[in-house]
């Protein structure tokens, strides 16, 4: 009777996108980084809640009027056309980020991020009502009471008002916020204002009150696409591998397999504070990992426990991979030159296109119901509609002339009253005389002066249409 034959056990390989660590409670942290960035809040949030209440000349200081196409910044009025400008300002925000980025790592991230502001401020809230990172544990393993369902209540609802605070806030950039919360108390808001209030009240509570560090670890491309501008001269959040290691507990363990030998100790007593601290939930001692948003408080923590033990601080530190290898830094950083001229570059280029800004623009539209008429002194009339947009908030008066063909002439009214911030739309006549040229189209010239600032003019060009 044969064998049976071996039954070939396949294991089934589990590919984990991300380590499952639960809900991660920060532990709350003193430090000058921490101090950093809690004056980042202030500052970030200072401006967003505080601009929109500014007023400038009788009107709003930072308004993006949609319905009239125009932005207003302080004395500035910016309109589609000055999309370039938007443009330049984008481009060098990211070239900016970059070069920071290649510097000192993930700065942005771990101070200024709106995600790491909010949640900032979100965890703030929490820790008022719920306790310490402790208490918060213990809340979330207790079975449901009363207190725990007052507590959950509580941070949830404050959660709530503040992002319903942060969407009005943010739609009032919009519709003006001094007109917007008496809309809100009368029920009398437009369907894209209700639509705005509840995608972004909505957005920002579960971004920074349920999603927190997820966001940083897997929907932020920014935390998957950095390693590429490091190199070894880039300074970020590090643990001093040479100078920790062996940890404490790792050597007594080491002694007590070595028969009692005395164990060569690090300077990491492998208290586990600068993991408890960190809101992605890493271990900074592991090395750079994508992560790591630079925020520094496991430094703060750290150097906490190092002057506890009297041991120097900055075992973990902003330190490049040199550095920590005893090497000095290296000169001549290539990215560094190219992020800094592309800066440069585009400073320039967006300083020339606000110089070069006209504050008159100019539609001419020939009226094609009729090519060409004849007058009653004989000469022949060709009919214009003028666009006259006038991209400052003052009322000004426009000179209209034209040249191009002999004897060429407005008729009627050459000068014209402008709209403060707006457009008025004329209606001209071009009289030309009838010998004045051959049959067809000819191209002739619009100029247009602003009276009372003479240095303000433009050329447009059209066509003449001769029988």
């Amino acid at each position: 009777m044969n064998a049976p034959a071996p039954v070939n056990k396949v294991r089934e390989a589990k590919l984990e996108l991300y380590r499952k660590k639960g809900k991660i409670h920060a532990r709350e942290v003193r430090g000058r980084f921490n101090s950093l960035r809690w004056g980042m809040v202030w500052f970030t949030q200072l401006i967003f809640f505080g601009a929109c209440w500014l007023q400038w000349n009788g009107r709003q200081a930072v308004h993006f009027d949609i319905a009239h196409e125009k932005l207003h910044l302080f004395g500035l009025v910016l309109w589609p056309q000055d999309a370039l400008l938007l443009a330049i300002v984008l481009i060098l925000a990211a070239t900016g980020l970059f070069l920071v980025t290649a510097v000192a790592g993930r700065l942005f991230c771990g101070f200024a991020c709106p995600q790491t502001v909010y949640t900032s401020i979100f965890m703030w809230i929490e820790a008022r009502v719920e306790g310490d990172h402790l208490a918060r544990l213990k809340l979330d393993q207790a079975p449901a009471t009363p207190r725990k369902l007052l507590l959950r209540g509580t941070k949830h609802l404050l959660w709530g008002l503040f992002a319903a605070w942060t969407a009005i806030t943010f739609v009032g950039y919009f519709t003006p916020v001094r007109e917007l919360l008496p809309a809100i108390a009368s029920w009398q808001l437009g369907p894209w204002e209700i639509f705005w209030l509840i995608f972004y009240a909505v957005f920002t509570y579960v971004q920074a009150g349920l999603a927190r560090e997820a966001v940083c670890q897997h929907m932020c491309p920014y935390s998957r696409f950095q390693g590429v501008m490091f190199d070894s001269n880039t300074r970020t959040v590090s643990y001093d591998v040479q100078r920790g290691e062996p940890r404490s507990r790792q050597a007594r363990a080491a002694a007590i397999v070595a028969d009692g030998a005395r164990p060569v100790k690090g300077d990491c007593v492998d208290c586990g504070i600068c993991v408890q601290v960190c809101p992605t939930g890493i271990d900074i001692r592991d090395g750079l990992q994508y992560q790591c948003i630079n925020c520094g408080l496991c430094v703060d923590a750290c150097d906490e426990v190092m002057t506890r033990v009297s041991k120097p601080v900055g075992l973990i530190r902003f330190a490049s991979e040199r550095e920590l290898a005893g090497k000095p830094a290296r000169g001549g950083r290539p990215r560094l030159a190219l992020y800094g001229g592309l800066i440069a570059v585009f400073v320039g280029l967006g300083a020339w296109t606000a110089t070069q800004r006209s504050l008159l623009l100019v539609d001419i539209l020939r009226d094609r119901g009729s090519l060409a008429r004849e007058a009653a002194d004989g000469r022949i009339e060709n009919a214009y509609t003028l666009k006259l947009m006038n991209l400052v908030e003052e009322a000004r008066d426009f000179e209209v002339s034209v040249s191009g063909l002999p004897g060429i002439e407005l008729v009627g009214a050459t000068r014209f009253a402008g709209v403060p911030g707006g457009i008025r739309e004329v209606h001209a006549t071009v009289a030309v005389p009838a010998d004045a040229g051959r049959a067809g189209a000819h191209p002739i010239h619009f100029e247009i002066r602003a009276v009372q600032d003479p240095a303000t003019r433009i050329s447009e060009k059209s066509t003449f249409v001769l029988p």
